[in-house]
Formats: structure tokens, sequence, C-alpha cells
């Protein structure tokens, strides 16, 4: 029996819907489908924002394995590659550059600084989301693209592509090639495309239960019985 084929990509105004979301109230909504463990789904304190300030990140993954801290065995330099770019632009955009550094001395030195963000702002990319490092901060906070990383390096180093379009791990967090990531200040977690069209609908009725329980904790009237009460009526 084949697989069941792949839910389309989401339409503009859904993928607007889902970036006026905050990460944590996305979460709460796709916890409420039961699709997985409240405990997976989204990367570890390990992978943060280094622009909290920027409105929410929404995109494809393009998964890339890159190492760096290491010269070559032969030579001054790695190959350079460019055949990775040819496989972003075949994901449904925007997209969002998702990159495991597996190099002894994971951080060292980065792939992404101020020249290969703009490349990746061409190929309609959004952000990029790393366990290593990026670099030229500046540069791409006042372009507005997100960098979720662990650190922040100097140098490119011996940075090479060793392959791309293959699931990887970051900070705890799976990622598949294709796969719709959202990350704000909170940090990164993946939306599940069977579910990401409802999710606005459910984080909407979320938020007025928690308005609700907010005005009641501000309340004059508040006591302890309105507020079980109150909760017995929120979602599961």
């Amino acid at each position: 029996m084949s697989p069941p084929p792949a839910p389309a990509p989401l339409t503009s105004e859904q993928l607007h819907a889902l970036r006026r979301l905050d990460a944590c109230l996305l979460a709460n909504a796709i916890e409420t489908f039961n699709l997985r463990l409240r405990n997976e789904g989204f990367a570890d304190h390990t992978v943060r924002s280094l622009f909290p300030e920027l409105a929410p990140m929404v995109g494809y993954a393009a998964t890339v394995r890159i190492r760096g801290s290491a010269p070559p065995t032969a030579g001054t330099r790695f190959a350079d590659r460019s055949d990775w770019w040819d496989y972003i632009e075949r994901l449904p955009a925007p997209r969002v550059v998702v990159v495991q550094d597996v190099s002894s001395r994971r951080g060292l030195c980065s792939l992404v600084g101020e020249v290969h963000m703009h490349v990746l702002r061409r190929l309609h990319c959004v952000g990029v989301v790393t366990n290593g490092s990026v670099r030229d901060i500046p540069a791409a906070r006042s372009a507005g693209f997100h960098y979720f990383a662990g650190s922040i390096a100097v140098s490119h180093g011996y940075v090479h592509i060793v392959d791309f379009g293959q699931p990887l791990e970051i900070g705890g967090l799976k990622v598949a090639s294709g796969e719709l990531l959202h990350g704000d200040l909170h940090g990164v977690q993946s939306v599940p495309l069977s579910i990401a069209p409802q999710l606005p609908a459910a984080a909407t009725a979320i938020r007025e239960h928690e308005q609700a329980l907010i005005a009641l904790c501000r309340s004059p009237d508040f006591t302890l019985e309105k507020l079980r009460q109150l909760l017995t009526s929120l979602p599961p």
C-alpha cells in the first residue's frame, strides 16, 4: 500500500494566520489535537532566537548538515558546493534553512554570515535554525532575517556542506525536509501540516479562555471557587 499523499502547502492567508500566533499559544493549540507528546516537537534551550524583537517566523524546512572545525586532509580548503541552493528552490516558499553542525567542535565556525544570508534571502528564506553558530549579527538583524542558533562565531573556518535534504535533529527537535516550522523569541517548533489550517481557530478559543481567567484574577470579585469553576470549562 502506498503512503498517503503529503498535505499541500498552505496558502498565503494560512501562513499569515500562523505568523500572527506566538509560539506558546501555538504550542497550546497543537496540544489539543493529541498528535504528539507534549514534550516533543520543539527545540530546547540550546537553540535560541538572537533577534527576539522580530515577528514570528514561519517557513518550510530546508535541511543541511555541515562540518567546519577541522581542515581537509588534502589541500587548504574544502570544495564549495552550490547544489544545495537548487534543493532549496525546489521546496515551497517561504523557507527556513535548518543547519545541523556535526563538527567535532560544534559552533566553532559558521556557515551563514552576511553574504550567505543575502543569498538565502534571495532564495525566499526567512531565517536559519542551527545547533551551531551564525555571524555578522548586525547585518541579519537589519535585514529582519531570523537567526536561531546555539552560538555566535567569528570565522567561517573550514565549513563545508556534508549533505542536504535529509532528516536531522536540532536541540532535540527532529526536522524533516519540507516540514513546517514556526519560531519566535520563545523558540522553534514544528507545525503538523495536517492540522495547520485549524490551528488559528483553536488558538483563538484557547486565548479567549485565558483572557477570561486573567480577567477573573484581576477582578475584585475573585474567589478560588470561581477560579475552579472557570478552569473546568477550559479545553483539555
